[in-house]
């Protein structure tokens, strides 16, 4: 049983993915290869003079990979179950257990409507659903966070990696029973 398990390996899942490994807990990332970000160029993100898409989503796998998350191509179909004990169901006939999911499926909410979480038009042009959170980013059911663009942020590959981050702290902090932190400091 994994800790948590994120769908969607773009900004926000990647790095919901690597503050998860990081802090030690047990991550499985599913992903199913269709991030908006693997056709992009970003030159607007601070501290890094240009990457390109595809070097961004393999970077944030690497990092994410580093602290021992798990990383696997797969469509996930269906969830099932309730928070601490939920299955998920892939195309591939393959089945994974994990006690908390962070969706961060982009532009893509099918899979959310599937399991009818509350949704919402979506805020930026050429997204039609964002799924409804609360102000941690949980959704409506129990257990199942959403994180970026699928949460209704902004399509900027900066802010939904900051936002798969957050929510991913806020799943951490939840878990530990107490904020958690993740401050690296130079020796």
């Amino acid at each position: 049983m994994y800790d948590i398990v994120i769908i969607g390996g773009g900004p926000a899942g990647g790095s919901a993915a690597l503050y998860a490994a990081k802090a030690g807990k047990k991550t499985l990332l599913l992903d199913a290869n269709k991030s908006m970000t693997a056709r992009a160029l970003m030159w607007n993100h601070y501290g890094v003079e240009e990457i390109t898409g595809p070097d961004m989503l393999e970077v944030g796998k690497k990092q994410a990979s580093k602290f021992g998350a798990e990383i696997k191509e797969e469509t996930v179909t269906n969830i099932t179950g309730e928070a601490g004990n939920f299955t998920l169901e892939t195309e591939s006939g393959a089945t994974y257990q994990g006690s908390h999911v962070i969706l961060a499926t982009g532009a893509l909410a099918t899979l959310a409507e599937k399991l009818e979480l509350e949704t919402k038009e979506h805020r930026e042009p050429r997204m039609k659903t964002a799924v409804v959170t609360n102000g941690e980013g949980e959704t409506n059911k129990k257990g199942i966070w959403a994180a970026g663009v699928v949460a209704g942020i902004s399509a900027h590959t900066i802010v939904t990696a900051g936002d798969g981050a957050r929510v991913a702290i806020n799943v951490l902090s939840e878990i530990n029973g107490e904020r958690y932190v993740d401050h690296d400091v130079l020796k």
